[in-house]
């Protein structure tokens, strides 16, 4: 598991007026590298952002340009997965790169505010600020400091992964989805397709899962099965996430998983099925009607 965690402190309202820059590299969950530097943002400095960060023009002076580390930082970033909570600095370092006609990195964006929305019921809608998470969280880092939030950002990210076991490369997938992806709130009952090859059969869905759990609901309803979403003496077929899949420790497994566990060992007839192995049930299917 490798990401680079970043932040970046702004001299005005303009995003592209970098003057603070703060790196920070993760290899295995440790820290591999770091790095920090004021930017001469080449820009006048508002109060109001002075009053956040606390950098002006006596803070940036002799600081390199944006330009002048723009190689640094391609170095640090092209080709790999780039973490930031929330879309700002996303959109920062494009206007950058904008505002100096040169090229953006080549990375992967991931927003940690979109995995702690996802992985933390309380901040589904509300609260999931880099300082209030960090607060419930039990970690305590200067706010505003460039290189200190962009190690708030990974800690989140760290601590997300471990609550959920959803992998880095799955967590690229998951942040595209619905809300609380692990036990999603929304309807997505469906009646299965009477000349369905497996019509009669009753699915559920549980974990977070690599498609939206409304087109996997879809799928299943077409070849036959009718979608309910808690595990009950009918089910007869149990679909989980396969990050879900490899959490080894029975009370890590959703209460849907282990309810269907313990179906079976009283003798119900009930598969439990891999997402993977779901998609290619029903892919064998559409080419076994064709």
């Amino acid at each position: 598991m490798e990401f680079v965690a970043l932040d970046f402190e702004t001299a005005n309202a303009d995003m592209a007026s970098i003057c603070q820059i703060g790196i920070v590299h993760y290899k295995d969950g440790l820290v591999k590298e770091e790095w920090k530097t004021y930017v001469d943002p080449e820009d006048f400095f508002d109060g109001m952002n002075i009053s956040i960060h606390g950098i002006d023009e006596s803070k940036v002076k002799g600081a390199p340009t944006f330009t002048e580390i723009a190689n640094r930082i391609y170095n640090y970033l092209d080709g790999k997965i780039a973490v930031s909570h929330t879309h700002f600095d996303r959109v920062a370092i494009k206007q950058a790169c904008t505002k100096y006609n040169i090229r953006v990195p080549t990375c992967t964006w991931l927003d940690s505010a979109r995995v702690t929305r996802r992985t933390w019921e309380q901040f589904a809608y509300n609260g999931y600020g880099l300082v209030n998470v960090c607060d419930s969280l039990g970690y305590q880092f200067n706010n505003h400091d460039a290189l200190e939030d962009a190690k708030a950002a990974a800690h989140i990210l760290l601590s997300a992964i471990n609550k959920t076991g959803i992998d880095l490369d799955a967590w690229l997938k998951c942040v595209e989805q619905p809300l609380n992806p692990l036990e999603s709130s929304y309807n997505i009952s469906r009646e299965g397709n009477p000349e369905g090859f497996l019509y009669g059969e009753v699915l559920v869905f549980t974990g977070a899962l690599d498609i939206p759990r409304r087109n996997a609901a879809d799928m299943a309803a077409n070849i036959g099965c009718s979608i309910v979403d808690g595990v009950t003496k009918n089910t007869t077929i149990l679909v989980v996430g396969d990050q879900a899949v490899k959490k080894l420790a029975g009370h890590e497994k959703s209460s849907k998983h282990r309810k269907a566990e313990g179906l079976i060992q009283n003798g119900q007839k009930l598969r439990i099925l891999r997402e993977s192995d779901f998609k290619e049930l029903v892919s064998s299917f559409i080419k076994g009607a064709i």
